[in-house]
């Protein structure tokens, strides 16, 4: 029942979604305001009897409260009660500012994908690193926006330092808008420079990220017989502690211990 109830949580996420976005189109909403309006309400019902359930059921309401998922589903339900409590045109834009957070519930998906845990420890495993790596990027940057700024000047558009790092972030990530371009033949060299940098901007933390997703993964499999097998985990919730993600041969929590199915 918790596998199906799942299943279904996951397209009534999509349908909503699916829903805010009809409702940005202007056409659509003129014509279809009040059968978006009803729907809108069903999912909001919906998810609001979801997040009550939750809080009746687990042993610990206030740590799933103020947990992540906890405040997802929060933000998921309580806009549209927002929106009509708050009354009058001066509050009119956030009205429509709370109305546009219910696009927070595409992150209700993020406890279903099998693979966010290995993929949240290989990016905290690999944070050091990344962070020491982006740093040194930024400093790269600062050092060869200033030497834009020298070599180039207003002509170009690298009319400040700011302005000339702007130009060098956005070639090292090799995005390229072209709003300013360099013109001497000493800035284009340094330019061409810089786009060669941009491939190792994309490749080293993805390959940091890559090498500690593969150790989690290798983490993952137990030996029966010389064949590798994995263990599959799945989205059961610890009813004491709230914690996700546990084997799917578990009985008991792997974070306090206590009994998953009493």
């Amino acid at each position: 029942m918790g596998k199906w109830f799942d299943i279904v949580l996951i397209f009534v996420i999509l349908f909503s979604v699916l829903l805010i976005m009809l409702e940005s189109v202007k056409q659509i909403d003129e014509e279809y305001h009040r059968t978006l309006l009803t729907l809108e309400w069903v999912v909001t019902i919906l998810f609001t009897i979801e997040y009550i359930a939750r809080i009746i059921c687990i042993q610990k309401p206030f740590k799933y409260i103020f947990s992540f998922y906890g405040i997802i589903d929060f933000l998921s339900t309580i806009p549209l009660y927002l929106s009509y409590v708050l009354a009058g045109s001066q509050v009119l834009l956030a009205v429509r500012a709370f109305r546009l957070l219910r696009v927070f519930r595409i992150l209700k998906l993020v406890r279903f994908l099998g693979e966010a845990s290995q993929l949240k420890s290989a990016l905290r495993a690999s944070s050091a690193k990344i962070t020491v790596f982006l740093f040194a990027v930024l400093i790269l940057s600062v050092m060869l926006g200033t030497l834009m700024y020298l070599v180039e000047g207003d002509e170009a558009g690298f009319t400040s330092i700011p302005m000339s790092i702007y130009w060098t972030i956005v070639t090292l990530t090799t995005v390229g808008y072209g709003d300013i371009a360099p013109i001497t033949p000493q800035g284009q060299f340094i330019a061409t420079v810089i786009m060669l940098l941009g491939y190792g901007v994309i490749a080293v933390p993805t390959g940091m990220v890559t090498v500690e997703f593969g150790k989690r993964s290798r983490a993952l499999k137990t030996g029966e017989d010389k064949v590798e097998k994995f263990v599959h985990v799945n989205t059961q919730a610890c009813p004491s502690c709230s914690k996700e993600g546990h084997r799917d041969d578990a009985s008991h929590c792997y974070n306090c211990g206590s009994l998953l199915n009493e």
